[in-house]
């Protein structure tokens, strides 16, 4: 099927599972998007199952024609990324800067090793012998909150500003650090490279300090350029080419393109909106990205909805799943009450902040992604089923229970 007829298919289902949730079921957004495709996925299988199987045929075959990984890693992320900090107040951003510095660094090489550690004991104690080396590369790729995830579901949460602005920044940034560490450690387990300290250095330069650097040249030059015209229609096609350009371009001299997206959303969202932009441009900019915020998360989260239509959970792979989620959400205890220990003897927290900062840590398609990246095997399998799982559990039930904790917290 060409890319055509998948975007139509794909962008009706989005529309006609947007109704459904939007008139019957009433969940937020996300949530019922996947919800919803999840369930058809689920239906369609059993309907195999029963002897009705080309239906389900037809739709593993579509979902199996679309590159996951290159769809969201090297397509919609830049997109859902720069609209998502264009919309983030860098004063507030500011104020929270070292936790959310702690937590997107530490906290993510914490979670890693946690993660990694605990997944093979686990695994090994059920009998699925999967390298540590692998179950380290889980820890990567599951240890950072999703920015889409998490932007999604926040806007109808009820988190207090101050902590809002904690879990969006530090999803905001911990991917790139965490896709840093994932290209490590898959490295390692492929033997592709000769690893060494500093190679590992090298590699977190170039990513992550290089896309702050690329970011920072890329947002003053269209900075620039909004202010040196007054035309809403170049204006948007300037930001337009600002997401597609500069990421392909971030790509090619390989530093991250996730944390360029971040920081040239911000410098054009928080100084291109005040000192270079009309109210009339203004107004279009924002309607022009919520919407394509809007349809790139739907269409999103009805992928992640189907991808269930073409994983393999056989064995023991649902047992590890069931075991692994509070692994995860231990891991993410501790890893973020290391930094916020550490923070709390020079600035004050509230008292529940930790544990709204662990069911809050979402995760979403980023991880599916980076799990497809891994090389066709035994490993990947293993690896995909379970983080498959974390991530329906993580936007299910700690997306939808989110607002009642925080709700149930502040009035303690």
């Amino acid at each position: 099927m060409d890319i055509f007829n998948i975007a139509a298919v794909l962008i009706t289902l989005a529309a006609i599972f947007s109704y459904i949730n939007h008139r019957f079921i009433k969940l937020p957004a996300a949530i019922g998007l996947m919800l919803i495709a999840l369930c058809m996925s689920l239906g369609l299988v059993v309907l195999g199952k029963l002897g009705y199987a080309g239906l389900e045929h037809k739709a593993r075959g579509l979902v199996g024609s679309i590159d996951f990984n290159d769809t969201l890693m090297h397509g919609m992320l830049s997109f859902l990324l720069f609209a998502g900090a264009l919309h983030v107040n860098l004063n507030d951003l500011a104020k929270q800067k070292w936790i959310i510095a702690s937590l997107a660094t530490v906290g993510v090489i914490v979670s890693t090793l946690l993660v990694g550690g605990l997944t093979w004991l686990v695994l090994g104690w059920l009998g699925i012998g999967l390298p540590l080396i692998y179950c380290f590369l889980f820890g990567a790729l599951i240890s950072p909150t999703d920015p889409i995830a998490v932007l999604g579901i926040l806007k109808t949460a009820g988190v207090p500003k101050s902590l809002e602005t904690k879990i969006t920044g530090e999803s905001l940034f911990n991917d790139g650090v965490g896709v840093v560490v994932f290209i490590v450690l898959l490295e390692i387990a492929t033997g592709s490279h000769e690893i060494s300290a500093g190679h590992i250095a090298l590699l977190f330069i170039e990513e992550a300090a290089g896309g702050i650097v690329f970011g920072l040249a890329l947002g003053a030059l269209a900075y620039w350029m909004l202010g040196s015209v007054d035309n809403y229609q170049v204006e948007v096609l300037i930001t337009l080419a600002v997401v597609m350009g500069g990421y392909a371009l971030a790509l090619a001299i390989h530093v991250s393109g996730p944390i360029t997206m971040v920081v040239a959303g911000l410098l054009i969202g928080n100084h291109g909106r005040l000192f270079a932009m009309s109210d009339k441009t203004r107004e279009h900019l924002d309607t022009f990205w919520e919407l394509t915020d809007e349809i790139l998360n739907t269409v999103l989260f009805v992928l992640i909805g189907f991808e269930v239509l073409v994983l393999t959970f056989g064995g023991h792979t649902p047992t590890a799943a069931a075991l692994v989620i509070p692994i995860v959400l231990f891991s993410r205890f501790i890893s973020v009450g290391i930094p916020v220990g550490l923070l709390r003897l020079r600035r004050q927290f509230s008292p529940n902040v930790v544990k709204i900062l662990t069911w809050g840590g979402l995760r979403g398609g980023i991880s599916v992604a980076l799990a497809l990246s891994i090389p066709a095997g035994p490993e990947r399998d293993i690896i995909l089923g379970i983080t498959y799982a974390v991530v329906v559990f993580s936007i299910l039930v700690q997306g939808l229970s989110i607002g009642r904790l925080v709700s149930a917290t502040v009035k303690q």
